[in-house]
């Protein structure tokens, strides 16, 4: 697989955050997966010494790093496996989780929800049993109600219910929040909780099957024989999506310096609709075959949330965040790297 060339130096990162990382062990769960192999990537650069809980046996994500690195190849649901992952280390990141695409994620709420809940039941226990200094539970923008404001603070997380098509994710991600407060309220643990928007970049999930839109629509762009590929919806629905150097970045910061057991919103701040994106894919995947391809859009397909918008205010004034890549850079390395790793299309994610 072709390595990937990070956008983030250890100068982007903030130096109270380099200061709380520098030297120490952190137990990133999901470590192996699209998020947390940047995030693994990132932290080597501020001097922490990653251990990566994987149940993959070659974590191919983590090939370049590999000898920087500790993997720790366990089931997180096994108290024993995971009280001794907690032992070696002072703190953790969880990234993992259990979430796909809207057709999957729509049809399969009990497994997702319990598959999120039982992993970080056990270990945000094991966390508070073993003194952790630090503990960061990674929510996601699906905690929002299909009818909240847009752009969406932070004070509209638990309003209503989730949007129904992610409400399996949605309602796991909001009860990890709870669970992080809670913990951090009666045993003491210190945690912190990114809130992150729609994340995209190279190493995404590519299996049409399960893949979010992005890495859905990159895909249909570039192996479509004719010259136009399918677009579920109208097009006018809309997402704020994160670059996975930025939302990397967004993490660690937030891990560091924002240990308020309180959600923080990461996202790009700016709304965008799927067809200025599906526009944009076609725009670069047509400058990179050599002929021109145009979206259709299907107005009967499935869609989720109407709008989707991130106030960024919090993060901005907490901790002078703010994404720094643009969608069609962003976009442009993502495609590059799907063509230089063509034959790896259904890749691991998620745990």
């Amino acid at each position: 697989m072709t390595g990937y060339r990070t956008l983030v130096t250890a100068a982007d990162i903030h130096p109270d955050t380099r200061a709380f990382f520098e030297g120490r062990d952190v137990l990133v769960l999901g470590g192996s997966g699209f998020i947390g192999s940047h995030v693994v990537e990132q932290l080597l650069q501020i001097g922490a010494h990653p251990f990566v809980v994987t149940r993959q046996k070659d974590p191919v994500f983590l090939h370049s790093v590999a000898d920087q690195i500790k993997c720790l190849h366990g089931d997180l649901t096994d108290k024993a496996f995971t009280k001794d992952a907690m032992a070696r280390v002072s703190v953790v990141m969880n990234l993992a989780a259990n979430v796909a695409g809207l057709e999957y994620n729509a049809t399969h709420p009990a497994s997702i929800f319990m598959d999120n809940l039982s992993v970080f039941m056990s270990s945000i226990s094991a966390a508070a049993e073993a003194g952790i200094d630090r503990y960061l539970v990674t929510s996601s923008a699906c905690v929002y109600p299909r009818h909240c404001s847009v752009p969406t603070p932070e004070t509209e997380g638990f309003m209503d219910e989730p949007e129904p098509t992610n409400a399996g994710y949605g309602w796991a991600k909001r009860m990890e929040e709870f669970l992080g407060a809670a913990t951090a309220q009666e045993y003491g643990l210190s945690v912190a909780i990114g809130r992150p928007y729609n994340a995209y970049g190279p190493r995404d999930n590519f299996d049409p099957a399960s893949s979010h839109v992005i890495p859905a629509l990159i895909r249909k762009a570039l192996l479509t024989d004719d010259d136009t590929f399918d677009v579920w919806g109208d097009g006018t629905h809309s997402r704020d999506f994160l670059y996975v150097d930025d939302f990397a970045r967004g993490l660690i910061e937030v891990a560091a310096r924002f240990p308020k057991a309180e959600a923080v919103n990461l996202g790009a701040a700016m709304e965008c609709t799927i067809r200025e994106v599906a526009t944009i894919i076609a725009e670069e995947v047509s400058r990179q075959r050599g002929r021109s391809i145009v979206p259709t859009f299907n107005p009967q397909g499935l869609t989720g949330q109407p709008r989707r918008a991130c106030d960024t205010t919090k993060a901005q004034t907490e901790l002078g965040y703010k994404a720094a890549v643009p969608l069609r850079t962003g976009l442009r390395r993502t495609i590059e790297w799907y063509v230089d790793n063509e034959n790896c299309t259904d890749n691991p994610h998620a745990k």
